[in-house]
């Protein structure tokens, strides 16, 4: 006999879980006390989104659900951020919430939620546990779901004294996915269509992928000279440098890419849904039919014909396709990719130092950084224009290089670098925030600190909300309102918490400090935090606020 607590506990060690991301709450006291006993490492976060989007970046690292442990009512809805970034990255994760009686539903107890309500458009399945003889079969189901097709996250609710009652079960088995596979005549299809391509574009993205399958991508890539860019914020799925790569295909799109995509005679998604950002507001592809020749190959068959109705629609993993697609006869032929590269590299290639405004030019550091990061460094960031700079500057260097957010959600940048550096601890983890990104989650610094993670921090402080900023002075000129910042010494905040701090004013600087920074995060397994001071005018790589506002005024 088990408690439920118990059953939860051990349910997810035989799914192979080894930590958990947790708020307590006395909702779900019998879990966080089979917990003290179990090798399940728990790390406490300081907000319940933040513990959210933990989970949700370590089921991006591992493929397997992250799993995050939230209280009724606020906890549960504090979460909600998290749940939505597993949604819109197609990401497997666990939330676990804590739940009142089951004999007080419907009264509106003390932090009475209906969580199918409302988690219900953002979570792959919703489930309350009112029996702890059938947690061994929920707790299954759910990693099914969440696994499954198109990942996702899975919701399940947990009654107080459910988790308190015994029940004589069992843990479940680990749970494996059903990986769908291409058919011979797909198969066949797409080598008709890929020989009779000149113009072709291979573009990369959505999840499911490992390292094996991003490998392969880049043989085919370059075995048949495909021109290749990876969706917004997917870049982690292809080298950089590879002779074929053409680009991020997301926000602030290189216009030669964009010009190649609309004028390609065959366009392949791989893994991708070719949403509103890569597709740039749906207008690349044309809907329901596009104009360009289009294969479409999705794990998901929910998705495939949901927006675009593909030429060949192929419903497989991105491996399994891979898999099918190297044993084709491969036929050379002049594709574009040496050009499109050519292309990629002049676009990415930081602009002189002297061009920008400011005494931190962010061109110059992300240039430093190129050539003081290895390889293997993982890069996060949360939401905001500062991003722009990371994802147009720095050349990604292979698969799971990169946690950022599909969905754009603010403060994912710092609770995602903590979940990296405790999965990949030999590794270097750098966060990326903005300083209105940063004050969403800055408090789980607070967390790494506890939990020993050495990341390294760089706060962009222009001292306002840049993106609403560039979007008010362009439509908007001279009519500021509420996207001004006034901000605390974050270096300071740093240091409070035990970690490193420094505030870095010139360019010059920047390498220096950020060597300072590195060293103590990995001597002494603490954060460190940068705080580069940014002029509010260099608002993107390509223009300034002052110029926005005078083309507005013309």
């Amino acid at each position: 006999m088990r408690t439920g607590g118990r059953l939860i506990v051990e349910g997810l060690q035989a799914q192979g879980v080894d930590r958990v991301f947790c708020v307590p709450g006395e909702s779900y006291l019998p879990v966080l006390d089979a917990l003290h006993d179990s090798p399940i490492r728990t790390v406490l976060a300081r907000h319940e989104g933040g513990a959210a989007m933990m989970a949700e970046a370590d089921g991006k690292l591992t493929g397997r659900p992250g799993v995050a442990l939230v209280t009724r009512g606020p906890g549960a809805t504090n979460a909600a951020s998290g749940v939505h970034v597993a949604k819109q990255d197609g990401t497997p994760m666990l939330l676990l919430v804590g739940q009142i009686g089951r004999r007080m539903r419907g009264r509106e107890a003390f932090q009475e939620v209906d969580y199918r309500q409302t988690f219900g458009d953002l979570a792959k399945w919703v489930e309350q546990i009112d029996h702890a003889d059938r947690i061994p079969e929920i707790l299954s189901h759910a990693f099914h779901v969440a696994m499954s097709g198109r990942p996702g996250p899975v919701v399940l609710a947990l009654p107080e004294d459910m988790l308190r009652e015994s029940a004589d079960a069992a843990p479940a088995p680990r749970v494996e996915v059903a990986e769908p596979a291409p058919t011979p005549q797909a198969m066949a299809r797409f080598a008709e269509l890929l020989r009779a391509a000149r113009r072709p574009v291979l573009i990369l993205g959505g999840s499911r992928w490992t390292s094996e399958a991003a490998e392969a991508a880049r043989r085919l890539a370059e075995d048949w000279g495909l021109p290749t860019g990876c969706s917004f914020r997917r870049q982690h799925l292809f080298d950089a440098r590879s002779p074929v790569y053409a680009g991020d295909v997301g926000l602030g799109i290189n216009p030669a890419l964009k010009a190649r995509i609309a004028e390609s005679d065959l366009v392949i998604l791989l893994g991708a849904r070719f949403s509103e950002n890569p597709s740039q507001g749906f207008t690349l592809l044309g809907i329901p039919e596009a104009k360009q020749t289009l294969v479409h190959i999705h794990p998901g068959a929910e998705e495939l014909g949901r927006i675009y109705a593909p030429d060949l629609a192929i419903c497989a993993t991105p491996g399994a396709f891979l898999d099918a697609a190297l044993a084709l006869p491969v036929a050379p032929a002049e594709r574009g990719a040496a050009e499109a590269h050519a292309a990629y590299l002049a676009w990415s290639d930081p602009p002189p130092r002297e061009a920008a405004p400011g005494c931190v030019e962010l061109g110059a550091t992300m240039r430093a950084l190129e050539a003081l990061l290895p390889d293997d460094a993982i890069l996060t960031n949360g939401a905001g224009n500062y991003a722009i700079w990371l994802h147009r500057f720095h050349r990604s260097r292979g698969f799971g290089a990169q946690l950022a957010p599909v969905s754009g959600s603010m403060g994912y940048g710092l609770p995602a670098a903590i979940a990296a550096k405790l999965r990949h601890p030999a590794r270097e983890v750098v966060c990326f925030a903005g300083d209105g990104c940063f004050q969403m989650t800055m408090q789980e610094f607070g967390a790494a600190a506890q939990a020993g993670a050495g990341v390294v921090v760089l706060v962009i402080d222009n001292a306002m909300y840049g993106t609403i900023r560039m979007h008010q002075e362009r439509d908007f000129p001279g009519r500021v309102h509420a996207t001004a910042l006034a901000n605390p010494d974050f270096a300071a905040m740093a240091r409070a918490w035990g970690g490193f701090g420094e505030t870095v004013t010139e360019t010059e600087a920047f390498p220096d400090a950020f060597a300072r920074a590195r060293a103590f995060a990995a001597a002494r397994a603490l954060p460190a935090l940068l705080h580069l001071r940014a002029d509010p005018e260099a608002i993107t790589p390509a223009t300034t606020l002052s110029a926005l506002r005078g083309a507005r005024a013309q």
